[in-house]
This record gives structure tokens, C-alpha cells and sequence, in this order.
């Protein structure tokens, strides 16, 4: 386990390279200047040339990039051109608003999918098993800024029941753990959960429809083993694909929200990325993505390590 550990670490290094060369190309290849926000439309030409080199833009590429990982690995990812404050500041709070989102989601998304995938994957080629497919390919279809308007239109504008943008009441953007702050999560919370539900119930269905067709479970049956003890040794098997999915979803939900956060007006990461992309606040769009990809990459990590102990045949070199 150690010497994986320490080989996905060194692989790591290269990983986080090319992840920051990525991040910053892709934000330098969008048309418009990114100080553009911050400049007067009749901004003299020494003023423009003032602004970038305070900022940094008037040196090469490549420079910029050298300075810019080198400023990063001291936890200085630069300050925000619309707002002047360091980056981490804006960058800080949204991860925090973001992660409350994913994690009830991922855990709603876990109960559910393992719950639908098992019964259907137990009930294989029967009408229980189409009609729990049926709802995880409908989950996995249904785009998920549409549900969150859906949503918003049905229970919060028809109703009245639920709060339908925003963290709080009076335009919050910290999530207290109050009432209120929980009202306003319901809708964002169940939109975000409904595609890893579909995609956790189909993995989780395949999983446990192959493994039932195992010669060893045939041979617990055969042993009379009570069915208590039978789904154990079966859950054991299908753990390392349930956490492999999840991982990949929970990382997905942190920064592939962006549609759903900008709809409710959640205050995450996903928000931050959409107001950084319209106001070309370069510093605030790399240092998020970046910030987002290497929590991608430490969930793979952790994941992998936690089939390892689940599962000891799952060997890594």
C-alpha cells in the first residue's frame, strides 16, 4: 500500500503540471482583454499599459506562467480584478458553500442509487428491474439546469413552499446551519442529486447482477447460508465500484455544478466560475480551476486507496 501511495504521489507531480498549464492557457485563449473590467471605455493607452503591468500582463506567457505557479505554491493565487481582494478570499468561502451541496447530494445520490441499483440488480430481467432502470436512465437524462427551473417554478413560484434562490434570507451568502439556510438548500440539493443517483443505481446494478451470477454465491447458497450473510459477501464486492463512482461524482458535484449553482443563486464555486467567466477575472477563473482540479485528482487518490482496504485483490503497482 505504501509503495502505491508513494507512486501516485510521484505521479501526482506531473499531473499538477500539466493540470496548471491547462488552466492557464485556457483562460488566455478567450477573446477580450482581461482587464477590460476594470478600465474606463475611454482608458488612455498609457493607462491600459499601466493597469497590465501591475497586474502582470505585460510580460510573455511564458513568464506570466512561471510566476504565477510560483506565486501559487507560496498560497498566493493573486487578487480578483473586479473585486481587488486576494483570491483565496473569494476562492475560500464558495469551496465551503459548494461542499455543503455535495456532500448531501453525493450522500442522498449514495442511499438512493446503492438502494435502486441492488433491487434491480437482485431482480434482474424482471418488471422490478425495468421500471428501477427506467428511473436511473430518466435521472441520468434530465439536464440538470432544467429540473432546478422546474423546480423553482413548481414549489417555489406555484407553492410558495420553498425558497427559491439564493443561501438565505436578505441575500446571505454564509451558510449558518439554520433553518433557513436548509430551506434554501432543499431545491438546489435534490437537483444536484437526481444524475449520480441514476448513474450510482445503473453501476450498482450491473455490479450486483454479475456478482450474483458468481459460482461462489451459488456455493454460499449451497452451504445454507442465510441471506443476511450472503448479501455481506456480496456487498464486499460490489464496495470498490460504488466508491470508484461516488468519487467521481462527489468530485464532479464541486465543480461541474456551475448551471445549478448560477440557477438557485448558490453562492459556490460553480457561481464564482460563471461571474469570473463574464467579467474575465482571470486571476479568480485560474485559481478556481486549479484549486477544483486538484481536489479531482486527491478524490481519485483517496478512492483508490480506499478500495485497496476494502478490497484486498484490488492490486496496485
Amino acid at each position: 500500500m505504501w509503495r502505491y501511495l508513494l507512486s501516485r504521489l510521484f505521479y501526482f507531480v506531473p499531473i499538477a503540471i500539466g493540470v496548471s498549464l491547462v488552466c492557464f492557457a485556457l483562460v488566455h485563449v478567450a477573446p477580450g482583454e482581461p482587464i477590460d473590467a476594470i478600465l474606463p471605455d475611454n482608458a488612455t493607452p498609457e493607462l491600459v499599459e499601466q493597469v497590465k503591468a501591475e497586474y502582470g500582463f505585460d510580460k510573455p506567457l511564458p513568464m506570466q506562467y512561471l510566476i504565477w505557479v510560483g506565486n501559487v505554491m507560496t498560497g498566493d493565487f493573486g487578487r480578483s480584478i473586479t473585486t481587488n481582494r486576494p483570491v483565496l478570499q473569494e476562492l475560500m468561502p464558495a469551496m465551503f458553500n459548494s461542499l455543503v451541496l455535495a456532500v448531501v447530494a453525493i450522500f442522498l445520490a449514495m442511499v438512493a442509487g446503492v438502494l435502486l441499483g441492488w433491487i434491480a440488480g437482485k431482480t434482474q430481467n424482471r418488471l422490478l428491474d425495468r421500471f428501477v432502470s427506467s428511473i436511473a436512465i430518466t435521472g441520468v437524462s434530465v439536464p440538470h439546469y432544467w429540473l432546478g427551473m422546474v423546480l423553482i417554478i413548481f414549489f417555489s413560484v406555484e407553492l410558495g413552499w420553498l425558497p427559491s434562490v439564493g443561501m438565505g434570507s436578505g441575500g446571505s451568502t454564509e451558510f449558518n446551519f439554520s433553518m433557513d439556510s436548509f430551506a434554501h438548500m432543499i431545491l438546489p440539493v435534490i437537483t444536484l442529486t437526481v444524475i449520480p443517483t441514476g448513474i450510482i443505481a445503473r453501476s450498482v446494478r450491473a455490479a450486483v447482477s454479475e456478482v450474483y451470477q458468481k459460482e461462489f454465491v451459488q456455493a454460499l447458497y449451497a452451504k445454507g447460508l442465510n441471506q443476511r450473510r450472503i448479501i455481506l459477501h456480496v456487498a464486499k464486492n460490489v464496495a470498490p465500484v460504488v466508491m470508484s463512482i461516488m468519487g467521481l461524482q462527489f468530485a464532479q458535484l464541486m465543480g461541474g455544478s456551475i448551471l445549478v449553482e448560477t440557477v438557485f443563486s448558490w453562492p459556490g464555486t460553480g457561481f464564482l466560475l460563471n461571474s469570473a467567466i463574464f467579467t474575465r477575472d482571470l486571476p479568480v477563473l485560474q485559481g478556481t480551476i486549479l484549486v477544483l482540479s486538484m481536489f479531482f485528482v486527491v478524490i481519485n487518490l483517496l478512492v483508490d486507496l480506499l478500495q485497496m482496504s476494502v478490497d484486498p485483490r484490488v492490486k496496485r503497482k
